[in-house]
């Protein structure tokens, strides 16, 4: 029988030691805890507390700097909901109250309404980058940093609703962009496909209109944060174009006709009211697709048969 000598054994022992309990070596040549990257995204991905999902995704964003991998034997958990504060007070879309920007309380409502979609946005940034482990670790940098960016975005709307006497959850609001977040939970290219590239995009649209608006009432520091929130959107879309073309070139298909197909399925246009043409191109999309996308709608509108 071989024995091992305790000069052969103990480089053995140090590595499985390592292995096993995710510890490294940092550049500083201290010893150090890896951080597990994924164990991280689902505290801040379920966290309730507001304050608390901000600190943790920050803290995620510092983690991933210095990784260059990370390894995803365990499985993302399924939920149906991600981890948001009892308030606001969730409806139907249809069932929100009106309310007229000329009074405070309206104009207020309008900010809470950008509120809810960057505190939104953090969970579906998020999750993209805990969800989807099989692809580059790129694709986790990414994502938590378009979350770290979008929970400097719900930090800024908050300070400006505290500045009107209102504050996060004082209105109720919809669960849109998360429902089309759970219903692509099982499939990268689609979230890629109709998240990014259709909902998150219409931001693009809508954002110039209601800078306008807000200009309008002299409010020069909410205009400073939409600025902020519109510059960070176009490149927020533009990584969501970069890895649906990568996808698509990885399965063999054909990112147009795809995409054509997959806005007909779930009854998505992209050529409703005003679409920012400029900015979307700076985003990643073609004029040339962007011809066809609204050709394709117009035929759609009009009941004629498109393929």
């Amino acid at each position: 029988i071989y024995t091992l000598s305790l000069h052969d054994a103990l480089p053995i022992c140090v590595s499985v030691f390592f292995k096993r309990y995710n510890v490294c070596f940092p550049k500083n040549g201290r010893l150090g805890m890896k951080p597990d990257i994924y164990a991280l995204l689902e505290l801040a991905l379920l966290s309730d507390d507001r304050d608390e999902k901000g600190r943790l995704t920050d803290e995620a964003f510092a983690a991933v700097q210095n990784m260059d991998g990370a390894e995803a034997d365990a499985v993302p958990l399924d939920f149906r909901h991600a981890g948001r504060p009892p308030k606001p007070v969730l409806v139907a879309p249809s069932q929100l109250t009106p309310r007229k920007m000329n009074t405070t309380e309206g104009y207020a409502a309008m900010l809470h309404a950008i509120a809810h979609i960057e505190f939104n946005a953090i969970n579906l940034a998020l999750d993209a980058a805990y969800r989807f482990r099989t692809l580059p670790f790129q694709f986790v940098r990414d994502w938590v940093r378009v979350a770290k960016e979008e929970v400097y975005h719900f930090r800024l709307m908050c300070e400006r609703l505290c500045a009107f006497g209102f504050d996060y959850g004082d209105f109720e609001a919809h669960n849109h962009l998360w429902d089309m977040a759970y219903k692509t939970a099982y499939d990268p290219l689609l979230r890629m496909a109709l998240v990014p590239r259709v909902l998150e995009a219409r931001g693009l649209d809508v954002t110039p209109g209601i800078r306008a608006k807000v200009e309008q009432r002299s409010d020069s520091e909410t205009c400073g944060v939409l600025d902020i929130i519109y510059r960070d959107e176009v490149g927020h879309v533009a990584i969501g174009n970069h890895w649906y073309q990568y996808l698509c070139r990885e399965r063999g298909l054909e990112p147009v006709a795809l995409f054509r197909s997959l806005i007909a399925r779930y009854d998505m246009f992209i050529f409703r009211g005003y679409v920012n043409i400029e900015a979307r191109e700076k985003a990643g999309f073609s004029r040339f697709e962007l011809n066809m996308l609204e050709d394709f709608e117009q035929g759609l509108k009009q009941g004629k048969k498109v393929v």
